[in-house]
């Protein structure tokens, strides 16, 4: 599995990004192709938060979140853990078991996430975000 790329593990070629397609849109494409175990934790924050490839991609996510609550794609520390919460909710009613999960590292990290050094505003969306996520 971790020698496939997305596009092998699903049995789909995407091919090129379409021209003058949007950077978000060329990563994507680009992401698609890489091996699973090149890919890094923006990659993932990419993925999860355009609902893409879900399957396959949040239990890697999870796993990271497991070692590394608060991990850090391009933005902030944490943003991987926001993207996550944050997944459309159909996924989370296919995957009762993740949801569990999720909600176990949530709350066994809810005092270090509380003060953790970073901007209220961070800390307000993560936990309006779980909130979210728990609705």
């Amino acid at each position: 599995m971790l020698n496939q790329s997305i596009e092998q593990m699903e049995g789909r070629d995407w091919g090129e990004a379409p021209p003058n397609s949007s950077n978000l849109i060329q990563k994507i494409y680009a992401i698609r192709k890489k091996k699973i175990k090149d890919l890094d934790i923006e990659d993932l924050r990419i993925m999860i938060g355009q609902n893409e490839s879900l399957n396959i991609l949040m239990p890697i996510a999870m796993k990271i979140l497991s070692s590394n609550f608060l991990a850090e794609g391009d933005y902030y520390e944490g943003d991987l853990l926001k993207n996550v919460l944050t997944v459309d909710k159909s996924f989370w009613k296919n995957n009762a078991q993740v949801k569990a999960h999720l909600i176990d590292l949530f709350e066994a990290n809810k005092e270090s996430l509380m003060k953790f050094d970073t901007t209220e505003e961070i800390k307000e969306f993560l936990f309006q975000a779980y909130q979210n996520f728990l609705d």
